[in-house]
């Protein structure tokens, strides 16, 4: 997070300059911080770039809840972080003029700071200092008030001494914020400075996404959706210089690089793309960072099955209520040859069990459109958008003002009769559900499609909505999805087919896939009829 918020730093000063950004990002890690992971990726990516206004203040106690740190780690931490281009410093963290010192000898370097500070847990307390007994409980009432004695603190607790409450006050009227303030107001840039700040978006980019789906409509492409997606943000990108896109080393598989979008480095940071390298869990971490420090909309890609490795930071882009947006592409069985290691099954189904979290998957061109629009304008919640590899056919044939992907669902395909069979597919399965509709036909059996790109939107509908969309309680309910069918009951029910993976994905051409796994027109067509005639022996 706070590599992302030392990123988002550099890239607003690079555009708006330094007389009104110009400010260092602090962090306190624990032992137990820089033992995760994800450390590795946030401090190899923070020296790569030389963030130099990152200053990383470590905790340096030697304690973690089981006990000393040697029972699991002997790592050489300042080696490590020299390693990857940091400069390093160890001073005695109670010492407060060494702190000071420290720091302001941080700032003086062309590169990320960490300054490793050794500390007593508990310090102050006479029997639980130094030990793993500090880490998670209380101390207690009797350990506390031998605490406060070694400390001289006579006041009782949550009171706040007036000469301190008098320091913090001060801060709000300080002369660096008054002088910052007066650079603003006088700068050429205050306006959009104060717009990206706010999360504003610019005026037009809705008029040219709008004139973006009358051209689907006209040009009718049969493409995948990734390379759909490429085409809406090579009209979203140079209209909204918030997005700042990026990928963790598949940008020419997720497609999230437009022309002219230059890449940042080290030396230049007035670019809109970021390369991640192979860190989905720090790239998704630092999009947080960029999103919450505010004047970005950041997006980022990787496969739909290497969402497994993000989901931590995912899971708080949700919980923060931020407006990150994720790009995940290669999004069932249908990327072939890679095999199923590269298949998602079960990831469509975790990823719609976080709350707040839009999992978007959009069935051909237009919804590509109006899914990047929904996406863009969700200020309190991140997005998925999962994309196919393979082509798929082109299914709106009308153009609408209205963005339909809005109410999460809608029916895409409807018939003139009673309903006997109601579909629900999204993404590529959507025009799936259409050709078996096309073969029920011939039976003369009436069927209805609906496109379900987003259930969140959709179970935010009125209940008069949804049920109009669900239709008849007696039609039989099919949900068509080449992934997992856990989640799907809530909408066909206990008498609905599912029609999708029982298991993990095979190696082999998509079109070889689908076969296999019996996700075909006519072996979807022929279960269908057969579940029907068990129901009315005489149809």
């Amino acid at each position: 997070n706070s590599v992302g918020m030392a990123l988002a730093e550099q890239l607003l000063a690079a555009h708006f300059g330094k007389e009104l950004v110009d400010h260092y990002t602090y962090v306190i890690a624990s032992d137990g911080d820089l033992m995760e992971g994800i450390s590795h990726e946030a401090i190899s990516f923070a020296g790569h770039l030389r963030l130099r206004k990152l200053i990383v203040l470590f905790d340096d106690n030697d304690i973690s809840i089981d006990g000393a740190t040697s029972l699991s780690v002997s790592d050489n931490q300042l080696a490590r972080f020299v390693a990857s281009g940091w400069a390093v410093q160890a001073i005695d963290g109670h010492d407060e003029a060494a702190i000071i010192a420290a720091i302001n000898q941080a700032k003086l370097n062309d590169r990320p700071s960490l300054i490793a500070c050794r500390t007593v847990i508990g310090y102050g307390s006479p029997h639980k200092g130094g030990t793993a007994a500090a880490h998670g409980a209380p101390l207690g009432p009797e350990e506390i008030a031998l605490a406060r004695e070694h400390f001289q603190w006579p006041h009782p607790p949550f009171e706040i001494p007036d000469g301190v409450l008098a320091a913090w006050r001060q801060l709000g009227s300080s002369s660096e914020r008054l002088s910052w303030e007066k650079r603003l107001d006088q700068a050429p840039k205050r306006d959009d400075f104060k717009s990206r700040i706010a999360g504003e978006l610019p005026q037009g980019w809705q008029e040219e996404l709008a004139a973006l789906k009358e051209q689907f409509i006209e040009e009718q492409p049969t493409q995948a959706t990734r390379l759909l997606s490429q085409r809406v943000l090579e009209t979203l990108v140079p209209h909204i210089p918030a997005l700042m896109g990026g990928s963790a080393d598949l940008t020419g598989s997720n497609n999230t690089k437009v022309k002219g979008q230059q890449p940042i480095n080290a030396d230049d940071f007035s670019g809109q793309y970021i390369h991640y390298g192979v860190r989905e869990h720090g790239m998704a971490a630092m999009m947080n960072g960029l999103a919450l420090h505010g004047g970005f909309i950041p997006y980022g890609g990787t496969f739909l099955i290497f969402s497994d490795y993000l989901r931590p930071a995912l899971r708080l882009s949700a919980l923060m209520e931020q407006r990150v947006i994720y790009v995940l592409t290669h999004d069932s069985i249908g990327l072939g040859e890679d095999g199923p290691t590269h298949q998602p099954v079960e990831h469509l189904a975790a990823l719609r069990a976080i709350p707040n979290l839009n999992v978007f998957r959009p069935a051909d061109a237009t919804e590509v459109a109006e899914c990047w629009e929904l996406a863009i304008q969700s200020e309190t919640a991140p997005s998925v958008i999962a994309l196919t590899r393979q082509a798929i056919q082109p299914l709106r044939q009308k153009y609408s003002s209205e963005n339909l992907c809005a109410r999460g669902g809608y029916v895409i395909q409807d018939t003139a009769h009673v309903r006997k069979v109601t579909f629900f597919a999204s993404g590529s399965e959507v025009g799936l559900a259409c050709q078996v509709r096309e073969l029920l036909a011939e039976e003369g059996i009436s069927t209805a499609v609906v496109s379900m790109p987003c259930w969140r939107l959709f179970e935010a509908q009125p209940k008069a909505y949804r049920e109009r969309v669900i239709g008849p309680k007696k039609a039989v309910r099919v949900a068509i999805e080449a992934a997992g069918g856990f989640g799907w009951e809530r909408y066909i029910g206990e008498d609905g087919l599912m029609m999708g993976m029982k298991g993990f994905g095979a190696s082999g051409p998509a079109s070889d896939l689908y076969e296999y796994f019996q996700l075909t027109p006519t072996a979807i067509a022929a279960q269908i009829l057969q579940h029907l005639q068990s129901r009315v022996p005489n149809l």
